[in-house]
């Protein structure tokens, strides 16, 4: 995809006359750093750090088989869901590959869907071709914008635009229909940066009010923009996956750690029989978390040896600027999976030594060890 057909979110002037480096992502012309890398992670870490996440796909699905067609989509149990809580699921194919994996907002009659940008087509198509005439499907991605707000500082910098007491919104629930610097909003709390943190989701014509309001409110607090390169660097310490790169329709949620999200007692969903067996047979391939001796970088597809022999390949890697190590997500045979494990990453030819590291390799406050 060329420069002239990358959508643009509605804060990429903000984003230009920031300084930051823009590039291609998921068909979108997004920031991937504004300072350095390394300070955004740092602020984020620290202090605080606003993203700009409007390129993720908003759906919003209604009408009386809304919530049916979803249990039917998913994998996680979305009937056990209040109204205004959240929960995190992937979808898979009747072989059990991941489509995607998502967030389900449930909002009283309907429910809001948020899927990664790079996949809301392909997500878009495959919903309406599993609905039936007493769903409506709508595609809410352009109207609305997205913004995320994460760092130990970040309620205190929110609080100070609205006059809801986020202190009581829990991990996983969500507020709708408030003011945010005036604006009205959607705000939920769940975050993919292993910090404390908000999502605020407003109309796509507030999106510069809102992001403008929150520095002014985050200056004192030492808020930074925060880009794609940062967001990715946060998200691998934190053990959280990404689409494309850890899992994808080759991957089952069994193999990439997320059995978690399967929930067979819900009653039937797409590829559940096929992750019954997987989940009876035991799987052959199991996703781990790694840290490397040296300081080099574990890149996407690099092979994993163990005693001189291939076992499997890298699916992420970087240096953790927090747990200042190089880590990395990769797929290996079970019995190759325990931590502690010895491995090697082949990197241009030679053998760099790890270690298979219990996941997350940063928890709040924490790092890992290994």
């Amino acid at each position: 995809m060329d420069d002239e057909t990358l959508k643009r979110t509605p804060l990429y002037a903000v984003h230009v006359a920031a300084g930051a480096r823009m590039v291609p992502f998921g068909g979108w012309e997004m920031p991937v750093q504004y300072s350095s890398i390394l300070d955004e992670h740092r602020a984020v870490r620290t202090r605080a750090g606003l993203f700009d996440v409007s390129h993720m796909g908003e759906v919003e699905i209604l009408g009386p088989g809304a919530l049916a067609l979803v249990q039917r989509l998913v994998t996680n149990d979305v009937e056990r869901l209040a109204p205004d809580q959240a929960l995190y699921s992937p979808m898979c194919t009747p072989e059990g590959g991941i489509i995607d994996d998502l967030l389900v907002y449930r909002m009283g009659d309907r429910l809001m869907l948020v899927v990664n940008a790079a996949n809301t087509a392909e997500d878009l198509a495959w919903i309406r071709e599993h609905a039936g005439g007493d769903v409506q499907i709508v595609d809410r991605t352009v109207e609305v914008a997205l913004l995320a707000l994460q760092g130990p500082r970040a309620q205190e910098i929110l609080q100070r635009l609205t006059s809801v007491t986020l202190s009581s919104l829990r991990y996983y629930w969500f507020r709708q229909d408030i003011e945010v610097a005036g604006r009205r909003a959607l705000v939920s709390r769940t975050g993919y940066t292993g910090e404390d943190g908000f999502e605020i989701y407003v109309d796509a014509r507030d999106a510069v009010h809102v992001w403008n309001a929150l520095f002014d409110a985050g200056r004192p607090s030492g808020l930074l923009p925060a880009g794609l390169g940062a967001r990715d660097t946060l998200r691998l310490e934190a053990g959280y996956l990404l689409h494309g790169n850890d899992m994808d329709k080759t991957t089952t949620p069994l193999e990439a750690g997320l059995g978690w999200t399967v929930k067979f007692g819900k009653g039937e969903f797409i590829g559940d029989d096929v992750l019954a067996a997987q989940k009876e047979a035991g799987i052959t391939r199991r996703l781990i978390g790694f840290t490397l001796v040296e300081r080099v970088i574990a890149r996407h597809g690099f092979p994993i040896h163990r005693d001189g022999a291939n076992i499997g390949r890298v699916t992420s890697g970087t240096f953790g600027p927090t747990v200042e190590k190089s880590i990395g997500l990769g797929y290996v045979p079970p019995r190759d999976a325990a931590p502690g494990e010895p491995i090697a990453v082949e990197i241009r030819g030679r053998a760099a030594p790890g270690v298979v590291t219990k996941l997350p390799f940063y928890t709040r406050g924490k790092k890992a060890q290994g």
